[in-house]
């Protein structure tokens, strides 16, 4: 299980290397050549399926390991899941799942009117950070109203 997650750690170190190498190109040549894209693009997909399939890998290892340990069965008692207990949980994490749905809403908008303005005004730069970080706040929010409502179960 070790090897596969270096696998994906060597994955992931060959798609910035080649984002590197991609950018470097662009800036010494001005545009990088059409075979040096196709290149990089195959190795892009390969190394993603690569990373992918790793994942894969690792999570179905992962779970067969912790299903198999003996000792993690008899060490938790097993907790009996109804169906109340379920929507009880669904309750708790809907706060949130509308609080971030609301907040990416409010960033996108506020981001799209936020560079706008930038574009003109470059010094409405902290102005806009502002608004960016109380739209981001919205979130937290649902985040907070829902660890203490899993605080009352």
């Amino acid at each position: 299980m070790l090897w596969i997650s270096g696998l994906m750690g060597f994955t992931v170190l060959l798609i910035i290397a080649s984002g590197f190498y991609l950018h470097s190109a662009e800036q010494a040549e001005g545009v990088a050549s059409k075979f040096q894209k196709q290149w990089l693009k195959h190795i892009l997909g390969f190394n993603a399926l690569l990373f992918i399939g790793s994942f894969l890998a690792l999570t179905l290892l992962a779970t067969q390991q912790v299903f198999a340990e003996p000792v993690a069965i008899a060490a938790s008692k097993p907790m009996e899941m109804t169906m109340g207990a379920g929507l009880v949980f669904l309750g708790i994490a809907l706060p949130t799942i509308f609080a971030v749905l609301a907040a990416a809403y409010a960033v996108a908008a506020i981001g799209t009117a936020a560079l706008a303005v930038i574009a003109e005004k470059p010094e409405t730069f902290g102005r806009s950070l502002i608004f960016m970080g109380l739209a981001e706040g919205i979130a937290i929010y649902g985040l907070v109203l829902s660890i203490l409502m899993l605080d009352k179960i």
